[in-house]
């Protein structure tokens, strides 16, 4: 059976057209590996810091900074990085317990940042983690993927121990970066447009 000429043309543009978004989703999506070496949300902090002062529309969620009490039972707040209002998403189940402290009610109340930011046309979003619940398809998952699929350059950290689920999670074609700051400024720079002064 012979296949018209147009057809192999269209089906090769789309498959062009797929590793080309494949590429692009590559440069513009990653996650700072946390690997214990420092502490990273105070680092993703600092980076959301200065591209707001270099005039860059920022959106999305930090966690915010809790006193270290080295029992696990510290609130998990997370903050609104335009607004500025905290979600608890943190529970308090008592020392002894082995349960996930994860709040589902207080993610879904914080997905609601991320979701108005896909609409706030941001230069940049950014995530506190992609997490347990996001690799299980909870948490922030639906809103993650919506991002990096509208192609919005997206900034997030993932734990060492959570590598591989993140990798499957975009399809291995988000960039993984160390922990450190000349190589988030590195890849925010080839990543976005140049700010307004």
């Amino acid at each position: 059976m012979d296949i018209p000429l147009t057809e192999i043309t269209v089906a090769a543009g789309l498959a062009a057209a797929a590793v080309g978004a494949a590429l692009l989703w590559r440069r513009r999506a990653a996650a700072i590996r946390h690997d214990g070496s420092c502490d990273v949300d105070a680092l993703l902090a600092e980076v959301v810091d200065a591209q707001l002062r270099a005039g860059r529309r920022v959106r999305g969620l930090l966690m915010a900074p809790s006193e270290q009490r080295g029992d696990c039972l510290a609130e998990m707040v997370l903050v609104d990085i335009d607004k500025r209002d905290g979600y608890l998403v943190s529970q308090q189940l008592g020392r002894e317990s082995k349960a996930c402290r994860a709040d589902p009610h207080g993610f879904a109340r914080a997905s609601e940042v991320l979701r108005a930011a896909l609409d706030d046309a941001p230069e940049l979003i950014v995530c506190n983690r992609f997490g347990r619940l996001e690799s299980e398809g909870t948490g922030f998952s639906a809103e993650l993927l919506e991002i990096m699929s509208r192609d919005i350059p997206f900034l997030t950290v993932v734990s060492r121990h959570l590598v591989d689920e993140w990798q499957r999670f975009t399809g291995g074609e988000a960039a993984l970066l160390p922990p450190e700051r000349a190589a988030i400024d590195a890849w925010l720079e080839r990543t976005l447009a140049p700010a307004r002064v």
